[in-house]
C-alpha cells in the first residue's frame, strides 16, 4: 500500500470556487482510480487561494490482472457479422472462444503499475476540470487546444510515496516542489511525500486545511473585538470568504470615524462586508460600535500601518454610502413613489406602479373585510389602521428608486422604513414598509403589527395571482419569480396571526372581483392552478412541524376548505385520531366499505348523509309517542288503497323491506347517532369532538363486517346495504376524505 499525493498549483483561486472545487478534484480522481479498478483507503482534499491538492491513503501498488470477455455473433452467423466482431476486438477467428452455440472474446489484461494509472489519470484530470470559468494564457492561448484552467497553473506535485510520479501537461512537468506564503517565504518548499505535505507547507506559512483557517479567523477576530471591549458580530459567511482569500490569516482591528455612524448600522455593515470583507462590531449596549474587523494574509510587523491603510479604504466606501443616504433624504418618498410608473414590474403585468395600486386595494379590502383587525375594536382605532395601511401601501416600493437600495439591493425595504420614519410618518407605516418583504423563507420573522401583516399578506397575494394569470405558475424546479417562497409566506403570515378567512375570497378580490379571471387563476384547468398549489405549498410548510401530507390532502379534498386556520386544526385533530387504535380500525373499515362500493359501481346520494333519513332508519324510535297522527295513511279505509296498506303493513319498524340483522340494525342506530354529532362538531369547529364521534362507530362497522354479507343474494337487502355502506363512507367525509389517508 502507498500514500499519493497531488497539488495543483496556480494563480489566485476566487474564493467561492474553492469547495466545490475540493469536491470535484476528489470525485474525479475517485472516478478515475475506478475505472482503473483501484480503490483508495480516503481520499481528502484541500484548497487555498493558490493550490488545489488531495491525499490519497492506502493505495495498492498495482491494479489486478482481469479478464475481459466480450460476447460476439452466434456460431453459424453471416461471415461479414464475424468478420466486424473481429475487427473491433482485435482478435483472430481461432482466438474467440465458443460457448452454448455463442463466440466470445476473452481478453486477458496483465496488472499494472499503480504510479503508471497515476501518470495517466492526472492530465485528464487537469483538462476535464469543471471550473465555472476558466482561461487560457500565454502563447499556447491562441489555440484553442491549450490548456484551460482556473488561473494559470504554474505547478504540479505528484508523489507516489516519496517517488515522483512522471507526468506533463502543457509544458509543465511534475516534480515534488512547490512554493509557500507569497511574502513569509522566499524559494521552493521540497515535499518529501504526503505524509509530511501539510506540516512543510506550514513552516512556510501556508495553512492547508480549510476548516484550520476558518477557525483561526473566527478565534482571533472575536479575540480583537473584545480586547477593544467590544463585541464581534457574528458572521459565518464572511468567515468562510476571508478563509479562501487567505492562507495565513491574521485578524487585525481597526476604527473608523464617528461620524459615520449617522448612517443606517445596516448599510455600514453590508458596506464593511460586501465591499471590503471586513467584520463589524458593537458595544456594550448592543450599538454598532465605529470598529471593523479586517483579516490579513501576513504577520505584520507594524500592524498599525497595515489597519491605516484598511480604514482608508473602508472610510472611501463609508463616504460613498453616507452621500446615497444624504441624497435620499432629500426626496420625499411621495415624489420617489412617482418614479415608480417608469420601472416594469413585468411586461404582462404593468410597470412597479401599477403593482402598488393593486397592493393598495387589497390591503384595504384585508381591513375593510375585517381579516386584518386592529388591537383595538374602536371606530378611531379603525379609521387609523385603515390609514396608515394606504400609507403604508402607498409607499413600499418607494425606496426602489433611491440611490442607496440602487446600490445595495439587499437593503430594499430597510430603508425605505428609515426614510418614512425621517420623513414623521407614523412608526406603524414605517415599520410596514421596512418589513412588508418578511417572511423571506423558512425560518424568517413573521409580522404581526396589523399595518405590516395587510401590505405583506396583499403584495404576496397579488404577486400569486397575477402570475398564474399570466400563465407564469412554476414548472419542475424553476421558479423564477418566487412563487413557491410567495405562497409559503402567505401561509406563515396566515397561521402566524390566526387570520380567519377563506382564500378563495381574498384572491377574488385580488383579481378585482372578476370571475372569469378569478376561475382561471383559482382552479383553471390544470394542476398547476393555486388551489393545489397552496394545498402543495402547506404540506411543505407543515413538513418541519411533523404534519402528515397526507391528512392535509384528505382535508383539502372535501373542497371549500381553504380557511387555513381551520384547515390546519382539522389535520391536527385528524393525525391525533388516526394515531390512535380506534382511528386505524375505522380507517380499514372506510376503505373496506369504500372498495365493497368502488367495485359494485354504487355511489348512491352525493354529500353527507341526511341525520333526517339515518335517524328514520333507527328501529322503535320508543322513545316518541304513538298518536297515530305521524302516518298520514292510518286513518285511510279506501279500498282502492287497501293493497298499498297491506305492503305497508309488511315493512319491518326500521323503515326497510326487511328485518334487518343485529349487527345491520346497530350500524343504522350508531350511524343515526354519531353522523349528526359529527357534523355538528365541524360546523362548531370541534374537530377532537368529530373525530370522537366517528370513533364511536368502530365496533358498530367492526360487527357489520363480521355478521353480515353485504352483497346478499336478495337485491333488496343488496340494495339497502350498499346505501348503508354510502351511509358511512358520506358520514366519515363529513370530516375528511379517508380515502386519500394512507395506511
Amino acid at each position: 500500500m502507498a500514500d499519493f499525493l497531488l497539488e495543483l498549483r496556480c494563480e489566485e483561486i476566487p474564493a467561492r470556487m474553492q469547495p466545490k472545487a475540493k469536491e470535484d478534484l476528489a470525485r474525479l480522481f475517485a472516478d478515475a482510480l475506478a475505472k482503473a479498478g483501484l480503490t483508495a483507503g480516503s481520499v481528502e482534499a484541500f484548497a487555498t487561494p493558490r493550490r488545489l491538492a488531495l491525499i490519497a491513503k492506502d493505495l495498492p501498488l498495482a491494479t489486478e490482472a482481469v479478464s475481459e470477455e466480450t460476447k460476439g455473433p452466434k456460431v453459424g452467423a453471416p461471415p461479414q457479422a464475424l468478420d466486424g466482431f473481429l475487427r473491433k476486438v482485435g482478435l483472430t477467428a481461432e482466438q474467440l472462444v465458443e460457448r452454448d452455440g455463442v463466440y466470445f472474446a476473452v481478453v486477458e489484461k496483465p496488472g499494472r503499475d499503480t504510479a503508471a494509472v497515476l501518470s495517466e489519470t492526472i492530465p485528464a484530470i487537469i483538462r476535464a476540470f469543471p471550473w465555472p470559468k476558466s482561461m487560457r494564457w500565454g502563447a499556447a492561448s491562441l489555440s484553442t487546444e491549450s490548456l484551460r484552467w482556473v488561473r494559470p497553473l504554474s505547478g504540479i506535485i505528484a508523489l507516489l510515496d516519496d517517488a515522483v510520479v512522471p507526468c506533463e501537461i502543457d509544458g509543465i512537468v511534475s516534480g515534488r516542489t512547490t512554493m509557500g506564503h507569497r511574502f513569509h517565504h522566499s524559494g521552493p518548499v521540497e515535499i518529501a511525500d504526503a505524509a509530511a505535505y501539510i506540516e512543510s507547507l506550514r513552516a512556510a506559512h501556508v495553512i492547508v486545511h480549510f476548516s484550520e483557517r476558518c477557525r483561526l479567523i473566527r478565534e482571533g477576530a472575536e479575540r480583537a473585538a473584545a480586547e477593544a471591549g467590544l463585541t464581534l458580530v457574528a458572521d459565518e459567511g464572511l468567515v468562510i470568504e476571508n478563509a479562501g482569500l487567505t492562507e495565513w490569516p491574521v485578524p487585525l482591528l481597526g476604527r473608523f470615524d464617528e461620524a459615520f455612524l449617522d448612517v443606517p448600522p445596516e448599510v455600514i455593515q453590508l458596506t464593511a462586508r460586501v465591499n471590503q470583507k471586513y467584520f463589524v462590531c458593537e458595544d456594550g449596549a448592543g450599538k454598532l460600535a465605529n470598529a471593523f474587523v479586517c483579516t490579513a494574509n501576513i504577520e505584520p510587523n507594524n500592524a498599525s500601518v497595515v489597519v491605516d491603510g484598511n480604514r482608508k479604504v473602508l472610510a472611501a466606501r463609508l463616504s460613498d454610502a453616507r452621500f446615497f443616504w444624504q441624497q435620499d433624504l432629500k426626496t420625499p418618498l411621495a415624489v420617489h413613489a412617482e418614479k415608480l410608473s417608469r420601472i416594469t414590474f413585468h411586461e404582462k403585468l404593468g410597470t412597479v406602479a401599477d403593482k402598488v395600486e393593486r397592493v393598495r386595494k387589497l390591503a384595504l379590502w384585508l381591513v375593510e373585510a375585517e381579516i386584518v383587525k386592529p388591537v383595538e375594536d374602536s371606530p378611531q382605532v379603525k379609521t387609523t389602521l385603515y390609514n396608515n395601511v394606504q400609507s403604508a401601501a402607498a409607499f413600499c416600493k418607494a425606496d426602489l428608486v433611491t440611490e442607496m437600495v440602487g446600490e445595495f439591493p439587499e437593503l430594499q425595504g430597510l430603508m425605505g422604513g428609515y426614510y418614512a420614519a425621517k420623513e414623521g410618518l407614523p412608526v406603524e407605516v414605517a415599520e410596514a414598509i421596512r418589513d412588508h418583504y418578511k417572511p423571506v423563507g423558512q425560518g424568517d420573522d413573521v409580522p404581526t403589527a396589523p399595518v405590516t401583516v395587510a401590505v405583506s399578506l396583499a403584495d404576496k397575494l397579488d404577486t400569486l395571482t397575477r402570475f398564474f394569470l399570466i400563465d407564469e405558475a412554476p414548472t419542475g424546479s424553476k421558479d423564477p419569480f418566487a412563487l413557491r417562497r410567495a405562497a409559503i409566506a402567505v401561509i406563515a403570515l396566515i397561521l402566524g396571526n390566526g387570520l380567519r378567512f377563506r382564500l378563495e375570497g381574498a384572491l377574488l378580490a385580488a383579481v378585482s372581483d372578476d370571475l372569469d379571471e378569478f376561475e382561471q387563476v383559482w382552479h383553471g384547468h390544470t394542476d398547476k392552478k393555486l388551489a393545489n398549489f397552496f394545498a402543495d405549498r402547506l404540506k411543505v410548510q407543515q413538513r418541519e412541524a411533523g404534519v402528515r401530507h397526507d391528512l392535509i390532502d384528505a382535508v383539502f379534498a372535501l373542497g371549500g376548505e381553504d380557511d387555513l386556520v381551520r384547515l390546519l386544526a382539522r389535520v391536527h385533530a385528524l393525525q391525533a385520531f388516526v394515531g390512535t387504535e380506534d382511528g386505524v380500525n375505522l380507517l380499514a373499515g372506510y376503505k373496506r366499505a369504500a372498495n365493497i362500493l368502488k367495485k359494485e359501481g354504487y355511489e348512491g346520494p352525493s354529500g353527507a348523509p341526511d341525520p333526517a333519513v339515518l335517524a328514520s332508519l333507527k328501529e322503535g324510535n320508543d322513545d316518541i309517542p304513538d298518536t297515530g297522527e305521524e302516518d298520514p295513511l292510518a286513518m285511510v279505509d279506501d279500498p282502492d288503497l287497501a293493497g298499498i296498506l297491506a305492503a305497508e303493513a309488511r315493512r319491518s319498524p326500521s323503515g326497510l323491506s326487511y328485518t334487518p340483522e343485529p349487527a345491520e340494525q346497530a350500524l343504522i342506530e350508531a350511524l343515526a347517532a354519531a353522523a349528526p354529532r359529527a357534523a355538528e362538531a365541524v360546523e362548531a369547529e370541534r374537530f377532537a369532538d368529530a373525530m370522537a364521534a366517528l370513533a364511536s362507530l368502530r365496533s358498530a362497522v367492526d360487527r357489520f363486517f363480521e355478521e353480515v354479507t353485504v352483497n346478499a343474494p336478495e337485491a333488496e337487502k343488496r340494495q339497502a346495504r350498499l346505501a348503508l355502506l354510502a351511509a358511512f363512507r358520506d358520514a366519515v367525509h363529513r370530516v375528511a376524505d379517508f380515502s386519500r389517508i394512507e395506511g
